[in-house]
């Protein structure tokens, strides 16, 4: 079956767009939001971050990572995200995912696949120098904003992509990787996973290693996908702030990929920030009951179908058998109410997950959708200045005492 006609199979079995009618009596309705001027202009005299976008290994898996089968200046409605849509949603700092699958571990091509998607995001980088730039510190993000352009970062997804070398993990850095996330879906040699059975009540002493490393290049400590134990673990051993580049609050949504209260508490005292995610499946109560089994679900799926076709169709099934409420913009700004509650508004920012994602809220379809968040948190009275810290504000101030404390290490 080829590309084309395998999408379609499996977008024809996932029509697991739930309506909003199937939960109709579940949920009380909440009016659409609607944007003003006010908000516009505001947005406008932002710097936009978002923590996590996944486009790489969308134009991997449906392009060919070829930018002629999908030229993201125009608009590809297959994808979430394109330059068209960064724009009207304002973006000005994008972290971009280089994911790999977990389980190319075992076939020892996590480093390899990695590497690809490093490369594939400078292609991009060179392919349309009049919309982005790496950035490699707080400095050089203002000033390609300043530019006009969209500083553009490296986040790798995953620990398994340094298997178990510092090497690897500092020639990333050399690439212009800035942050890594501990773990994906599967417990490591050297950290637990939130998805996974643990091993080691958080992280082993070479798990420290990889953390304190981090801290020393200046590298970002990502608490996304990791177990509870794991990111208090974290957070004790890094001397700089710590992000979740895509996780949301687990008090509101009791999925193991959010951050519990306990631990809120710890970033605050830490000086990191929680980006929070968009995928209804973390953010939706209901629905993050629903997927606690999803990481599970796929291990199992893709043990039972090598092949990517029986793989792709049985896990559209699944998902087709346990339909996800996709919720509204509404789910997620309760979280980024509930950081700030507990962790303070200096503490939380924005990691939309998208192209990463299968089912996202009602107003927060795409990239553009950004002002819509703007607006939200003005309609629940937040303050300018506060927003502006959550819209990007917070990361900048954690990207620069990163920055500092790599110094120090260095000098030491």
């Amino acid at each position: 079956m080829s590309i084309p006609r395998l999408a379609a199979a499996v977008a024809a079995l996932f029509s697991m767009t739930t309506t909003a009618a199937t939960f109709s009596d579940e949920r009380p309705q909440r009016s659409p939001v609607v944007l003003t001027d006010a908000a516009l202009a505001l947005q406008r005299s932002c710097l936009i971050v978002d923590g996590h976008n996944d486009l790489p290994w969308a134009l991997r898996t449906k392009a060919g990572s070829s930018f002629d089968q999908a030229d993201i200046s125009r608009p590809q409605p297959q994808f979430h995200t394109d330059i068209p849509r960064l724009r009207e949603g304002g973006v000005g700092l994008q972290f971009w995912s280089v994911y790999v699958p977990a389980d190319t571990s075992r076939e020892r091509r996590s480093a390899h696949d990695t590497l690809e998607q490093i490369d594939l995001v400078h292609r991009m980088l060179k392919r349309y120098p009049e919309t982005f730039e790496l950035a490699r510190t707080a400095d050089d993000v203002e000033r390609i904003h300043r530019a006009g352009r969209i500083a553009s970062m490296i986040g790798v997804e995953g620990g398994h992509s340094i298997e178990n070398s510092l090497s690897l993990l500092r020639i990333y850095e050399g690439l212009g990787v800035r942050y890594m996330t501990l773990t994906h879906s599967d417990t490591l040699d050297w950290a637990d996973s939130a998805t996974d059975e643990p091993r080691h009540g958080g992280l082993t002493a070479f798990g420290e290693e990889v953390v304190r490393e981090m801290n020393r290049l200046g590298m970002l400590v990502d608490i996304s996908h990791v177990s509870a134990d794991t990111m208090k673990d974290a957070l004790a051993v890094s001397k700089a702030p710590v992000i979740a580049s895509h996780s949301s609050a687990r008090a509101v949504a009791d999925h193991p990929r959010n951050v519990p209260d306990d631990v809120l508490k710890l970033i605050r005292t830490n000086g990191g920030v929680v980006m929070v995610n968009f995928y209804s499946g973390f953010v939706v109560p209901e629905s993050a009951r629903r997927m606690t089994r999803m990481f599970d679900v796929r291990r199992d799926l893709r043990a039972k179908h090598p092949d990517e076709r029986e793989f792709q169709l049985a896990l559209a099934r699944w998902r087709k058998e346990n339909p996800i409420e996709p919720g509204t913009i509404h789910d997620v700004v309760d979280h980024i109410d509930h950081i700030v509650k507990v962790a303070g508004v200096e503490h939380v920012g924005l990691g939309g997950d998208f192209d990463g994602v299968s089912t996202l809220p009602a107003q927060l379809e795409d990239v553009s959708r950004y002002p819509y968040i703007t607006q939200a948190l003005l309609d629940r009275g937040y303050s300018d200045e506060d927003i502006r810290r959550i819209l990007g504000g917070n990361l900048l101030r954690v990207l620069r005492q990163a920055e500092e404390v790599s110094r120090e290490l260095q000098n030491e």
